[in-house]
This record gives C-alpha cells, structure tokens and sequence, in this order.
C-alpha cells in the first residue's frame, strides 16, 4: 500500500467510524497518542472516539513524508466534527504516523491546539477510555 492509500483509507475509516478498517491500518502492539483521550491502542481509542461521534467530515490538506529513513508519514486535514449529543467541535489536525516495516501504523501522534474544543467535548463525553 502506498503511502497516499494508507492516507485515503485511515480517513475513509475514520469518517464512516469503520472499526474494523481502521484496526486494519495498525501493526500489532500499536498505539495512538490523542491529546483528548491520551495513549490508547488502536483497539481502545477507536471504539472510544467512535461512541464520542455523531458524525465527521474529513478534509484532506496535505501528505507529507519521509520515507528515507525510520518511515514518518504526516497529514494534514480539517476534522468537521460532531459529537455525540450533536455540539460541533471542529478543528484542524496533522497526524504524523511512524510506520512499521510492513507498512501499517506502528504509532499514531495525533497533533492540534484543543483549546477550541476541549470545553465542548468535556461537556459532550458519552463515553470513558479507563
């Protein structure tokens, strides 16, 4: 899978909260690093942000990598989202993934200013990564 499919497929699987698309993107024993929800692996974040969602919009931005060396793999994109009991909460993000040898997502930092959202979505949690 090249680069811009991992890209296309993990914000595919992001926006229409497809579980089990998403987990397919993650090597064994990845994690992802959220600065709402902490350090998770992928199969605690996911259903946790997912049962936080109404709905999403993703926008792509931009990709950016370096494949050269240790593989990181960057992108930038607007998250138009919502949460469950329907308070918007956009904000745009970058996430850098450092990518396993097989090509998946060995760790995920998901990287954006919460400022602008973390009163909404305190207020809006229906659901508890712990």
């Amino acid at each position: 899978m090249t680069p811009g499919e991992l890209v296309d497929r993990y914000l595919a699987a992001l926006q229409n909260a497809d579980l089990e698309a998403v987990l397919a993107l993650f090597a064994p024993q990845a994690r992802v690093n959220s600065p709402l929800y902490g350090t998770l692996a992928p199969e605690n974040f996911y259903p946790v942000l997912f049962a936080d969602t109404q709905s999403s919009k993703l926008t792509l931005r931009s990709v950016m990598g370096d494949l050269s060396g240790a593989p990181i793999l960057s992108f930038w994109f607007r998250f138009d989202w919502v949460l469950a009991d329907g308070s918007p909460a956009p904000f745009t993000v970058v996430d850098v993934a450092e990518l396993a040898p097989d090509g998946r997502i060995e760790t995920l930092h998901i990287v954006y200013d919460t400022a602008e959202v973390r009163q909404t979505f305190e207020a809006g949690r229906v659901s508890d990564p712990s």
